[in-house]
């Protein structure tokens, strides 16, 4: 039996219940030597379209009992993985949502939303392409709120039809690389993919090698977040150039927004 999954650190993972993408990303990502555990979230309709307001209910649900029995595994770090469910209410919502996580758990505490600017800080860049899964509203949301971080986006692709939760999710890596080839512009000097239960992973370095540019992922970025967090190297080969030789950053730097953000 191979020891190499346990022994460095834990990582816990707040999922919401319908996602089917980011327990196999995190098998994906994790460094050699840490462990992950999940508990899962309600707080949203699984057959209703994921709209700014699903999402917001699910940013607001509680999560004190998920919480308590994820730390029954003592996470180093606690991952808030949807990137949605606190972008809808704004920056500031975030990083409270995170402080709140902290001082429930005593673990460091790292949002998908979070973790997006901080990836795009520790990239060096300022101006990107955009794409998701995501109704177009809810995209609008998302851009504002990249914004609100001085993140400009230079394009962006809409799907063209509104998904379900289960839809998102049924998108596989050949339908991620063309919504990243689409949201790409000459402007671009990254490409975000967002959403946490999309299966993005698995087409960033086709993708890159496509675009001649970082490509940024919900996932990647939050694993890249929760390394640098716990003192590990943030290193994981594959996985695309944020976790291939990325400089590292101070993260609560990374985190402070350049405009005042909406008080949610």
């Amino acid at each position: 039996m191979s020891a190499t999954s346990r022994g460095r650190a834990r990582m816990g993972v707040l999922v919401p219940f319908t996602n089917t993408n980011l327990e196999a990303d995190m098998a994906l990502l994790r460094p050699e030597g840490v462990s992950v555990h999940f508990a899962r979230l309600g707080g949203y309709d699984a057959d209703a379209i994921p709209d700014a307001g699903q999402m917001a209910g699910l940013g607001t649900a509680p999560l004190d009992e998920p919480l308590r029995l994820l730390c029954g595994a003592r996470p180093d770090v606690v991952l808030y993985g949807c990137t949605s469910a606190t972008l809808t209410h704004g920056a500031h919502f975030d990083r409270k949502l995170a402080g709140r996580i902290f001082s429930l758990s005593g673990a460091q505490t790292v949002t998908a939303a979070g973790a997006l600017v901080h990836a795009i800080k520790a990239l060096g860049v300022s101006k990107i392409g955009f794409a998701s899964p995501y109704v177009a509203a809810l995209n609008d949301a998302a851009i504002g709120f990249l914004a609100s971080y001085g993140i400009e986006t230079m394009s962006r692709f809409d799907v063209r039809e509104a998904l379900d939760n289960y839809g998102q999710a049924a998108l596989t890596p050949k339908d991620v690389f063309e919504l990243g080839v689409a949201a790409d512009s000459r402007e671009a000097q990254a490409v975000v993919l967002s959403c946490t239960d999309m299966r993005a992973v698995e087409t960033v370095e086709r993708l890159e090698q496509r675009l001649g540019k970082p490509v940024i992922t919900s996932n990647q970025a939050m694993v890249y977040a929760a390394m640098q967090s716990i003192g590990l190297e943030t290193k994981v080969p594959g996985c695309g150039m944020l976790l291939g030789h990325c400089p590292p950053v101070t993260h609560q730097d990374s985190l402070k927004p350049s405009a005042s953000p909406d008080r949610t």
